[in-house]
């Protein structure tokens, strides 16, 4: 079996389910315990932002239906999330939900607003208000009439918060309460003793037309309907990244059965299929091209802006376009298997999941709604003792209580900000594995960066072609790739691609003949070409060394800087020297820099000799590194490091990277690596452009602090609103709040945790 097998097999399955019916953390947290009870779960995470579970299945036991079951008694709706979804139909099914609340929204605002007037104006005595003077006639003269008014007016207003009634006392039922409850409770004692006082009035006591709340819970159904609108529209801006992402895939393929073109839906396309895809084109499935030759546009996948030469033999992914020539390859991935369906997947799974900080929010909401009906409870009591009985006071501080408590802004604080800093990652190619791995990277004190592919480009390149006085670089370099074309060494094929890119024609060589571990020979146009090191190079003309007709003080800087010389000799007479080395990505030392500008301890770690590594690492600015280390022990280095106290990111791109990744808080696999290092890392930078390694450490940075800051105000205004609620200043001659204006600051509380959230969009690309 590969490692790769072994950790795929490693991980237990994970679903993940849409929910409906959530409205705040004790919702959320109340429906995690009752999942994380069933048998053969292993764990399980409901995110109230993304309104989704993601369950793991320890158990072959425990199944989707299971699930499904649990959340339906449990008073939710439960659909299993298809992995690649239509992004318009996700979309339009977002618009409904949001055109439905709009319309509730509206229905509560039309009544809200003549039944706040009706009843408020007649209270207001300091300013002469439009119609005041009539109203304060009809509520004296007619005030059975006045009363019913206002009744008719709310009856709507309630219809349209109906849910608010059936979810919240279906939770009191359930033994779990939830802000549903909190509002469900608050406006039912509004309602009934404005119900009360209606059959007072009905019965001669008409002194009751002031005791009328039939406003107060006409006007907290409209806020917080405004509320739960504004907060849905935001939340389907967080989901942007995973729409657009969705979006890239084409609807359509033109598939080649008994040689005739059809076009059939992307879903139909079945392994094996022979796929047709004409210039302009995306390319709807991963696969292998079988006929042609193109150049197709990777950039969603990995950032490069420049088309991808393809041919015979070569992979192709889903979403990436072809722009030149026409090609016909073989499905071998479809539908979720395919990378984007891989990466979408990738990035729902990191916004659905929870960072270690919100488990703090988690346990402050399990008990929050429970202790706030107990402090609305307790305040009652007091205040009709302290009042002697004036139960209209001691109502409206009970009510006041219930609505400003809603742990709404609590639910939302760490969600949101997971959701807006993952799907701005995921649009910069920067893949969070979770909200755990989100947070460990803030931490990270030091950086571990594989040399090979990580930091330099990973493959040898022509760097220098020194000559002797009788010969040209373009002579040199034309013998040289003539001879080198029919070896396999990585050392020659990079003189053969430095050849070509130059446009030279390369002459037929023969008798060529490969010198294990020295380099090759060939006749080329009649001449013994050899090419290889310095060893091979003794052993030509007369037994003397011919490397004297180089200036040593040239071979030497060579060899300090890290390069491999490859000597050139015809029919035994040196004639150059060409060297090749892995060269330094552009990005590398400006990244690098950037690093160490954060305040974080880089170190470069490889199994080449030391002096190879030396010469890389001044290159790129790096003064701490670990050379010659075997791939077994690069984890050992990791966790050396780990022992002197430090949290340490890892950076590589293969296979022997894969247990350094493991061992390291946090794995960050370069994307153009081996599916081994990004299955075994907590981070996969699309790119392989190092600059991203910076910007993911700084996007969790931002994305934290948001946290903190959401955390900070969902807690300080639960902290300060229940105590002014509760009249604390009313005790000392400040005024007593009103359950309207207690409506008002709980709705605004989420937005502003939501929008605060927002704000991080506009973070810059560049940093």
């Amino acid at each position: 079996m590969t490692l790769k097998g072994a950790l795929i097999l490693a991980k237990a399955i994970t679903q993940t389910f849409n929910i409906s019916g959530m409205h705040c953390a004790a919702c959320s947290t109340r429906l995690e315990k009752v999942l994380s009870e069933l048998r053969g779960v292993e764990n399980a995470s409901v995110n109230l932002a993304t309104e989704k579970a993601t369950v793991t299945y320890a158990s072959p036991k425990a199944d989707d239906s299971g699930v499904i079951e649990a959340v339906n008694k449990a008073g939710f709706k439960a659909t299993v999330v298809s992995v690649v979804s239509d992004p318009d139909e996700v979309w339009e099914q977002k618009k409904r939900e949001i055109k439905a609340l709009k319309t509730k929204t509206m229905v509560a605002m039309i009544f809200t607003i003549p039944l706040f007037y009706i009843s408020m104006v007649p209270m207001i005595t300091f300013i002469n208000l439009p119609g005041s003077a009539w109203l304060i006639d009809i509520m004296h003269t007619y005030p059975l009439e006045f009363a019913f008014t206002q009744l008719f007016l709310t009856i709507p207003i309630a219809i349209a918060g109906y849910k608010f009634y059936t979810v919240g006392f279906m939770a009191i039922i359930r033994k779990s309460p939830n802000m549903d409850s909190l509002i469900a409770i608050g406006t039912s004692a509004a309602l009934i003793y404005s119900g009360y006082s209606t059959w007072q009035i009905a019965e001669g006591h008409t002194h009751l037309v002031m005791n009328l709340y039939y406003e107060t819970a006409g006007v907290i159904f409209a806020l917080i309907l405004l509320g739960k609108m504004l907060e849905a529209i935001s939340k389907g801006r967080t989901g942007e990244a995973i729409k657009k992402l969705m979006g890239l895939a084409p609807k359509t393929a033109v598939i080649i059965r008994n040689d005739e073109e059809t076009e059939i839906p992307i879903s139909e396309v079945e392994i094996d299929d022979i796929v047709l895809v004409r210039p302009g084109a995306k390319i709807p499935v991963d696969g292998i091209v079988m006929e042609g030759h193109t150049a197709i546009d990777e950039s969603m996948l990995t950032g490069e802006s420049m088309p991808v030469d393809k041919k015979a033999g070569d992979t192709v992914y889903a979403a990436t376009i072809n722009t030149t020539g026409s090609i016909r390859f073989r499905a071998e991935k479809v539908g979720a298997d395919t990378a984007l369906a891989q990466i979408v997947k990738l990035v729902e799974e990191a916004q659905g999941s929870k960072a270690p900080i919100a488990a703090l929010g988690d346990k402050v909401s399990s008990v929050f709604v429970p202790v706030v009906c107990a402090i609305a409870v307790i305040a009652l009591a007091a205040w009709l003792i302290g009042t002697g009985g004036n139960l209209e006071f001691s109502l409206r501080v009970f009510i006041t209580i219930l609505v400003i408590a809603c742990p709404c802004a609590l639910g939302l604080a760490t969600p949101t900000a997971i959701m807006v800093g993952t799907g701005k990652g995921a649009e910069n190619g920067i893949l969070f594995k979770g909200g755990e791995a989100l947070e460990a990277t803030h931490k990270t004190h030091a950086v571990i960066l594989d040399k090979t592919g990580t930091i330099t480009e990973g493959k040898p390149t022509v760097t220098n072609i020194l000559t002797t006085s009788v010969t040209s670089e373009e002579t040199v370099l034309k013998l040289a790739a003539s001879a080198e074309q029919e070896s396999e060494h990585p050392l020659g094929q990079a003189i053969v691609a430095h050849a070509k890119s130059k446009g030279y024609t390369l002459s037929k060589a023969e008798n060529f003949k490969s010198i294990t571990g020295q380099g090759v020979e060939a006749m080329i146009e009649g001449k013994t070409v050899t090419i290889g090191n310095e060893r091979l190079m003794k052993k030509q003309g007369d037994g003397s060394s011919v490397l004297l007709t180089l200036p040593s003080n040239e071979l030497d800087k060579l060899s300090n800087d890290g390069k491999t010389p490859m000597f050139v000799a015809v029919d035994g007479a040196l004639v150059g020297v060409i060297a090749v080395s892995d060269v330094v990505k552009p990005s590398s030392k400006a990244a690098i820099e950037s690093l160490k500008s954060m305040g974080l301890d880089v170190y470069m770690i490889t199994g080449d000799n030391r002096r190879t590594a030396d010469a890389i690492a001044k290159e790129v600015g790096v003064t701490n590194v670990f050379s010659e280390v075997l791939p077994q022990d690069k984890a050992n280095q990791v966790k050396k490091l780990q022992n002197d106290g430090k949290l340490v990111a890892m950076v590589g791109d293969g296979i022997n990277d894969a247990p350094a990744l493991v061992q390291a808080d946090v794995g960050i696999a370069i994307g153009s690596g081996t599916d081994v290092a990004m299955e075994s890392a907590d981070l996969v930078l699309m790119r392989s452009d190092l600059m991203d390694v910076p910007k993911a450490i700084n996007l969790s940075r931002q994305t934290l602090r948001i946290i903190k800051q959401n955390l900070f105000w969902a807690f300080g205004y639960n902290v300060l609103g229940i105590p002014i609620a509760a009249g604390v200043l009313y005790l000392f001659g400040g005024p007593l709040m009103n359950p309207m204006l207690a409506a008002a600051a709980m709705a605004f509380s989420s937005i502003s945790v939501v929008s605060n959230a927002l704000r991080f969009k506009a973070h810059d690309k560049k940093k």
